[in-house]
Formats: structure tokens, C-alpha cells, sequence
């Protein structure tokens, strides 16, 4: 899996914390355990044993994931924004047209996508239908319920 990973400096940086946090503090936690665990005898019948190997194949594979997902990583910086159209980091103000409601969304990577602070995945349905718009622009949304028109308003970093 060598998808690219659109994310800000600050998450990237986040990210690196973590992996060395796995690195350095879960992953010998995991290997004292499994040694506790096979001091206690027979290893066949040891579900704590078991349990511990699990839980470091576990940590294991989130690690890998992490590994790439760092190597893939490309930094994305909000000053070099187009705003003439949308695009990851961009700030954009869309309009339902059935409720007329409107709504500000930022476009973020899936690292960094958090709705209650107002941020959407590029993969998600709405971030996927407005990629590429210009302001006046009507975008058509796949959900489960239908198809949501909105309306570009506004693009902004």
C-alpha cells in the first residue's frame, strides 16, 4: 500500500511522537510481558502467554502501518493554496440546496479528519464531490439517502 498521505507538519510530527512512543515504550512493555507470561509454565494451556503474543503482533502491525504511512507522508503547507477551486486544506462554505442550510467544512487528509471541529476527509462523500469546484459551482453528494446538491459559496485557506 503506497497511497500517498496528504497531512499538515503538525501531524506529521504527531505521528513520528507516536511511533517512537510504540517503539520505545510499548514494544519492550510487550516483550516483558510475553517473558512473564512464559515463566509461568506450560506454554499450550498458557492463555496469558497467548494473549501477550497477540498483543504484540498487534502493536507489531500498527507499527508497520505507522512506518508507511510516515514514509508516504507529504506535507502540505496552507500558504501554497489555490483557492480558485477546492482542494486539500482549503476552507470551503457549501449551501444545501434542498434545506438551504449552509455549512463550513476544511478539507483534510483521513489522518486528520475530525467532525466537531469541521473537518471532512478528501475521501469522504462530501469531500470527494467538492474536490475540484469553483465558487458558484453545484456539487452532487452520494449518501445512503440520495443525492445532496450543494452549492460552492466560498473558498478559503
Amino acid at each position: 500500500m503506497s497511497d500517498i498521505l496528504y497531512v499538515s507538519k503538525d501531524t506529521l510530527e504527531q505521528m513520528k511522537a507516536e511511533l517512537q512512543h510504540m517503539k520505545a515504550v510499548q514494544r519492550p512493555a510487550a516483550s516483558k510481558a510475553i517473558a512473564e507470561a512464559r515463566e509461568k509454565g506450560d506454554l499450550k494451556e498458557n492463555a496469558e502467554y497467548d494473549a501477550a503474543k497477540e498483543a504484540q503482533g498487534i502493536l507489531e502491525a500498527h507499527i508497520r502501518k505507522l512506518e508507511s504511512d510516515i514514509a508516504n507522508a507529504r506535507i502540505l503547507d496552507a500558504a501554497n493554496l489555490d483557492l480558485s477551486k477546492v482542494s486539500i486544506l482549503t476552507k470551503v462554505k457549501l449551501t444545501n440546496l434542498a434545506t438551504k442550510k449552509s455549512v463550513i467544512y476544511q478539507i483534510v487528509s483521513e489522518k486528520e479528519a475530525d467532525l466537531k471541529a469541521g473537518k471532512i476527509s478528501i475521501s469522504s462523500p462530501i469531500g470527494k464531490g467538492v474536490m475540484g469546484k469553483q465558487v458558484g459551482e453545484i456539487a452532487e453528494v452520494q449518501a445512503p439517502a440520495g443525492v445532496i446538491k450543494f452549492q460552492i459559496e466560498e473558498i478559503t485557506a
